[in-house]
């Protein structure tokens, strides 16, 4: 009797099955260990130098301009108007060039007025010398006569004497005592009269003195308004050339407002604007090359502004060059000032991240291939366009100095 047979069971599907699982699962593991692709980074946009040893220079550079060394501001010495501009910005002139004339007539009359009392206390002099010597004479006379009358009372009263030494019955001796005593009464009155005179004649310099005084004191104020009149004529008051008028014909002014402005143009400095985070390291003596876009200057730190403003701290520099054609007041410059020369030191191009004296990352070119990594690199002291190297890179590193933040989650880039 025949016994059926069970259907062989179909094995094969599931093998396949574990197998892709297995596949899969291991491939899934050694792709979870490669590191991701390195990202690329076009080499238009880089900026690359190579690390070198040697004298660095560090240097501060800033704008600013050309300004003279010799600036006369003319103000106005009074209030007036402006009648007439008789020269033009640009124009040379010379101490005694009338630059505008001014018009106040209270100005002319003010003079007029001290004018009229100088005179009258020159009147008042004359005439009070006249009285005075009159009364000198005066009081000189009565000394005169107190003196005769003192002599002749001295005589008689000597006479007497005489006439009572012959015969005292010749003269009463009341009389006798009454010549005496008006002879010693006129001693006395003499010597009045005389220290009177003496005391007039005091008084008489002493009167003098003080309406002298009064007239010395008038002359000085005419002497003031004559000044202010003349100052209607506004004068350079020293030889240049007029850089600025900031005034207009018809208008008004007060004493003290800047009428012009006369320079040296021969006599220029640069005037330097210095960021205040730079400008700790610049001290006076210090060399300077000033560009002018045209032509470069040499020169020297002559001044440092101790107070900052707006950010910028002012440095004078003083030209040590003949100045080149072109160069005038206001002109735009650029200035370089060496701060000091740091000697066998590493160094590479200034990069457009970090601080001096701090760690930053840097991508390093890998020798003989297409790709930089990221490495620490500690930095010393920063210059206009170089930096120190302390620690980290070494020569001939060749490190890219271009802004790389994007790729700051990446070890590794390559550079196509």
């Amino acid at each position: 009797m025949d016994i059926p047979r069970e259907p062989r069971r179909k094995r094969r599907p599931y093998v396949y099955g574990g197998a892709v699982v297995a596949v899969v699962v291991v491939a899934t593991w050694a792709l979870g260990r490669l590191e991701p692709a390195a990202p690329s980074v076009d080499r238009g946009i880089t900026y690359m130098d190579t690390v070198r040893r040697g004298t660095m220079v560090r240097e501060v550079r800033a704008m600013g301009t050309l300004v003279p060394e010799q600036i006369r501001w003319v103000p106005a010495v009074t209030a007036g108007r402006v009648e007439r501009k008789l020269v033009q910005p640009g124009a040379r002139v010379e101490a005694r060039t009338v630059l505008l004339e001014l018009s106040n007539p209270e100005v002319q009359l003010e003079l007029l007025e001290a004018e009229r009392q100088l005179s009258s206390a020159q009147a008042q002099l004359v005439n009070l010398r006249t009285t005075l010597e009159t009364q000198r004479l005066n009081q000189a006379g009565v000394v005169a006569t107190v003196r005769a009358e003192h002599l002749d009372a001295q005589r008689n009263a000597e006479a007497a004497d005489e006439l009572v030494r012959r015969d005292s019955a010749l003269l009463p001796r009341v009389e006798l005592l009454r010549l005496r005593d008006r002879a010693e009464e006129l001693v006395t009155r003499l010597r009045i009269e005389q220290e009177r005179l003496q005391i007039f004649a005091g008084a008489i310099d002493s009167q003098l003195a003080v309406q002298r005084g009064q007239i010395e004191r008038l002359t000085d104020i005419v002497a003031f308004h004559r000044r202010r009149v003349a100052s209607m004529r506004v004068l350079a008051g020293t030889d240049g050339v007029l850089q600025d008028m900031e005034v207009e014909e018809g208008q008004w002014v007060l004493p003290g407002f800047t009428l012009a402005r006369v320079v040296k143009p021969e006599r220029l400095m640069a005037e330097l604007q210095v960021p205040q985070v730079q400008a700790r390291d610049v001290v006076i003596g210090q060399s300077v090359l000033v560009d002018t876009r045209r032509d470069t200057i040499p020169g020297r730190v002559i001044r440092v502004d101790p107070a900052v403003q707006g950010g910028y701290v002012v440095v004078d520099v003083g030209l040590e060059a003949e100045l080149p054609p072109g160069a005038r007041p206001d002109l735009a410059v650029e200035g370089t000032i060496e701060i000091e020369r740091l000697d066998d030191v590493l160094y590479v191009g200034r990069p457009t991240f970090g601080q001096p004296h701090s760690m930053v990352g840097m991508f390093r070119m890998i020798p003989g291939s297409n790709h930089a990594e990221r490495v620490s690199v500690r930095i010393g002291s920063s210059s206009v366009s170089t930096v120190q190297i302390v620690a980290g890179l070494a020569v001939g590193d060749v490190v890219i100095l271009s802004d790389m933040s994007q790729w700051d989650e990446y070890d590794r880039v390559r550079i196509r």
